[in-house]
């Protein structure tokens, strides 16, 4: 009896406490492409961690990668980022327009683009992508102006960034 108390204790308690741990980060890519006067973005999120968001915020059922997939979602993903995502450039509020997404395995991928573009010497994000839901989201913001890289990491309590080249 004594044996299997000291079993339970030493080997299933250490067990249980090495529980797996979700990670909430989401990758928002922002570089500015000179010679085709636009700035493209790639964001990556986890394909069930935007799904739960956007079945609770809009009343849907998306059922991602499954033949029930909704038909029309890019228009629900495209009103999600435009409310969750914002951009100005050079201190001016710009609109992206949504070109698409892909599934890759577990992550979504979204392609946006604001065009006519001719410089950069700031870009100011808010991203709130997840955090309404998530309140351990991150958000990875990683910019390529010219020849300067800039990363910021945005949360609940910090989701908006002003990043400068000049």
């Amino acid at each position: 009896m004594k044996f299997k108390k000291l079993y339970f204790l030493f080997i299933i308690i250490p067990l249980l406490s090495f529980s797996t741990h979700k990670y909430y980060l989401s990758l928002t890519q922002i570089k500015f492409k000179e010679e085709s006067k636009a700035v493209q973005i790639i964001i990556n999120v986890f394909m069930d961690d935007i799904e739960t968001a956007m079945n609770k915020d809009y009343d849907i059922d998306l059922q991602l990668t499954t033949k029930k997939e909704l038909k029309n979602n890019d228009v629900y993903f495209e009103r999600y980022l435009k409310n969750k995502l914002q951009l100005k450039i050079n201190a001016l509020k710009k609109e992206f327009t949504y070109i698409g997404k892909e599934y890759d395995g577990d992550l979504v991928y979204f392609y946006l683009e604001i065009e006519n573009i001719t410089n950069v010497t700031s870009i100011e994000v808010t991203n709130k992508i997840l955090l309404t839901h998530f309140p351990k989201q991150e958000n990875l913001i990683k910019s390529e102006v010219k020849s300067m890289n800039k990363s910021v990491l945005l949360s609940k309590d910090y989701y908006l960034e002003k990043l400068s080249y000049q």
